[in-house]
């Protein structure tokens, strides 16, 4: 049997769950906080194309993407996207407690193949770096905003420009 590993993160934010759902089902709102040019259908069947241009200290540029596999009114969102060898699947669940919403998302389906191991390091952190800006933009307005161009180490470019090309080969 695969082993198989899972990321799984939690946070509250101040506002009603149909404007977490908002944000995360449309490219308008995943471009608002997060990414550069990413389109969402966001229907059972469709399919989420997510575009990272000159993102975060490494100056990242990136496509990923893959199924949306169910879509519930401000209460779920899956959809499928491959960070390393495999294909995992990521699930943002909204709760409303109080007046707000707790957010939990999962990944699961990577494998102890190299390329995985380090997407799930790299994922592993990044979602829970994601969930933070989330509520940062959706409670606050805030935005991570343009990084200054440097010189220094990027010593996770090849990483995203490898998994680029992978995304546009299959699609």
């Amino acid at each position: 049997m695969t082993q198989t590993l899972t990321i799984e993160h939690k946070t509250y934010i101040h506002v009603h769950p149909s404007k977490v759902y908002e944000t995360l089902t449309t490219g308008k709102g995943w471009d608002a906080w997060f990414t550069q040019g990413t389109a969402v259908d966001a229907r059972k069947g469709g399919r989420i194309h997510f575009r990272f241009k000159d993102f975060g200290p490494e100056h990242i540029t990136m496509e990923d993407g893959g199924a949306v596999l169910e879509s519930d009114l401000n209460e779920r969102s899956v959809f499928q996207w491959t960070p390393g060898d495999s294909t995992t699947t990521v699930s943002f669940t909204l709760t409303e407690v109080e007046e707000g919403t707790m957010v939990n998302v999962t990944e699961i389906g990577y494998t102890t193949s190299e390329r995985d191991l380090a997407a799930y390091s790299d994922c592993s952190v990044g979602w829970g770096e994601a969930l933070t800006l989330l509520k940062f933009y959706l409670e606050h307005g805030i935005t991570y905003g343009q990084v200054p161009r440097h010189t220094m180490d990027k010593i996770m470019v090849g990483q995203y420009e490898q998994r680029t090309d992978d995304y546009l080969k299959k699609n």
